[in-house]
């Protein structure tokens, strides 16, 4: 734990000060999250180069084609791609997005030949690009211009495309890595705008100077989505959308997926983003077609959103019980094979949907508390291919793994991709049994015995008198948290006053600590059934029928064991 400041000393209590302490606060400087605190796009390697051809497109009339990733992080890219370039005045910007049950991720080289088809001058492709390097070569070879703009990490060679903005490209000095691809997309059109005014665009003749914090709200929702880490400078983005949120300022798109989410846009958090508004947009690409979700974002009222969101919404059901049954199925083959006492996971079911074995590695991984990789058929253009989705355990770049798997056996690997806790990658069917024993050994090599041990850090055990809405409220303004920036999380034990089944699986508690009570909710819960109990929660606040209440959230429980009688 980090030294507490005495700043922070001086205006937190000490539970909240440690907790700050922890996640590398040592000033209240580091809190501000004003947006004149972000970081200058000047180091952005590209930049220019890529805002230069932007505006010259906006200004010549030249069409432009966003090609997209089929998740939310390229979803929310994509739309802030369109729709502020069309603010900018560009008479022709449309969009494309991999189907990814036909054309795999980002810009292949036959997805660079429906681009063709809709004869663009410029192509920018949003959260993939860096590794399309055939796909770049199709286009450029047809006198289209590229923009690559990627968060992704470069392989060995580079695409052959006009600019290349990406903070983890090789020689990028941008200090932040973190960002989402739809912050990428953020800091380019930023210089798009800045080159249109130098150049005069923005006159009584032309479209106003759009605002882009108007767009905020896709920037905190992709970036929140794709679980990048959240660096001060990823926060401050993060912060400012959730307040347009907040205001009642959220796009129609935005606005219609958490009335679908049934969350209130009056109290939204990052936690409502990820597990509740990103899910829903990521089921079109899951299950169907991106396009859906960008159509949504896009959407110019309520009227139009709400059919889109609640097409959303019920392909997330869908999902949810494609979800269930394959994890169930993995559980079952793991067992089986006696693989989870492996230093890594491989699995793989004939059968098994393309658009739903990442969050199986996630279950999987959750569940074990080792590196996962669940692997799906690649289809009918590819039959003898599989698929796989990768999920990492801290301190295991996973990317990394991969490559060293790569690197030791040439051609055992089709193409991979991703990042630290996430990737990507292609085999064939033959090779994954061997595959799955190269994976483990570029585990074995990359982690010790602790890093597989699942032991969960906590910022402490409360005293019943710190159990408050106050405190509740205190670490709530404090946000926003998540990937890298934690929520505070405690331990404790507690006498269970009572407790019921709410929902389908949720319990609903009221705890007691000294002589605080306190609600708690347990999702996914049995009852326990018992007197005691030992939990791990967070600090929440329950606003039923506006009325703001502690809630405790609780993250594990377990019965306390009972003492035998003599």
């Amino acid at each position: 734990m980090g030294e507490v400041a005495p700043e922070l000393a001086a205006r937190y209590p000490r539970f909240f000060a440690d907790a700050l302490a922890a996640r590398g606060i040592d000033s209240a400087d580091a809190l501000d999250l004003s947006l004149s605190g972000l970081l200058s796009p000047r180091s952005l390697r590209g930049v220019d180069v890529a805002a230069e051809r932007l505006a010259r497109a906006v200004t010549g009339g030249e069409p432009v084609l966003v090609v997209g990733d089929f998740d939310a992080d390229g979803a929310t890219g994509t739309a802030l791609a369109v729709s502020v370039l069309r603010a900018f005045g560009a008479e022709s910007v449309d969009f494309l997005v991999p189907n990814r049950f036909d054309f795999g991720y980002g810009l292949s080289p036959e997805l660079a030949r429906v681009a063709l088809a809709r004869e663009p001058a410029v192509v920018m492709t949003v959260d993939n690009g860096i590794a399309s390097v055939e796909g770049v070569r199709v286009l450029q070879a047809a006198g289209v211009d590229v923009v690559v703009t990627d968060h992704h990490l470069a392989g060995a060679e580079l695409p052959p495309a006009y600019a290349i903005v990406n903070p983890n490209a090789p020689g990028c000095r941008f200090p932040s890595k973190a960002l989402a691809g739809v912050g990428v997309v953020y800091y380019v059109l930023s210089q798009v705008r800045a080159q249109l005014e130098a150049a005069g665009h923005f006159n009584a003749a032309a479209p106003p100077r759009p605002n882009l914090a108007a767009w905020l709200d896709l920037v905190a929702l992709g970036t929140v989505a794709d679980v990048v880490p959240l660096d001060r400078n990823n926060r401050i983005l993060v912060h400012h959308g959730l307040r347009r949120i907040r205001a009642g300022r959220a796009r129609p798109g935005i606005a219609a997926l958490a009335e679908a989410a049934k969350r209130s846009t009056r109290r939204m958090r990052a936690a409502d983003l990820g597990f509740a508004i990103g899910p829903r947009l990521n089921a079109a690409g899951r299950l169907d077609d991106m396009s859906a979700g960008i159509e949504c974002l896009l959407a110019d009222d309520l009227r139009a959103a709400r059919p889109l969101a609640a097409r959303l919404d019920t392909l997330n059901l869908e999902r949810r019980d494609i979800e269930q049954a394959m994890t169930a199925e993995a559980a079952v083959l793991i067992d089986e094979a006696g693989a989870d006492g492996e230093s890594a996971v491989c699995v793989y079911e004939p059968g098994w949907h393309q658009g739903v074995i990442g969050i199986v590695a996630g279950r999987v991984r959750e569940r074990l508390h080792r590196p996962t990789i669940a692997f799906a058929d690649a289809g009918e253009m590819a039959p003898d291919e599989l698929r796989g989705s990768a999920r990492s355990i801290p301190n295991l770049h996973i990317r990394d793994a991969i490559a060293d798997v790569a690197a030791r056996f040439p051609g055992l690997v089709v193409r991979f991709g991703g990042h630290a806790m996430a990737a990507g990658l292609t085999i064939k069917r033959v090779q994954l049994a061997r595959f799955s024993k190269a994976f483990r050994e570029a585990v074995d090599a990359r982690v010790s015995a602790r890093d597989l041990r699942d032991v969960r850090a906590t910022d402490g055990d409360l005293p019943g008198t710190e159990l408050t809405l106050e405190n509740a409220l205190l670490v709530a303004d404090h946000g926003p948290w998540g990937a890298g920036f934690e929520e505070p999380t405690f331990h404790g034990e507690f006498e269970v006053v009572h407790e019921r089944v709410v929902g389908e699986r949720h319990l609903k508690l009221v705890l007691k600590r000294g002589e605080r009570v306190a609600d708690a909710i347990a999702f996914d819960q049995e009852p326990l059934g018992a007197r005691r109990v030992r939990a791990l929660y967070q600090l929440g606040i329950n606003d039923y029928r506006d009325m703001e209440t502690l809630q405790l959230r609780v993250a594990d429980i377990e019965p306390v064991p009972t003492a035998s009688a003599e």
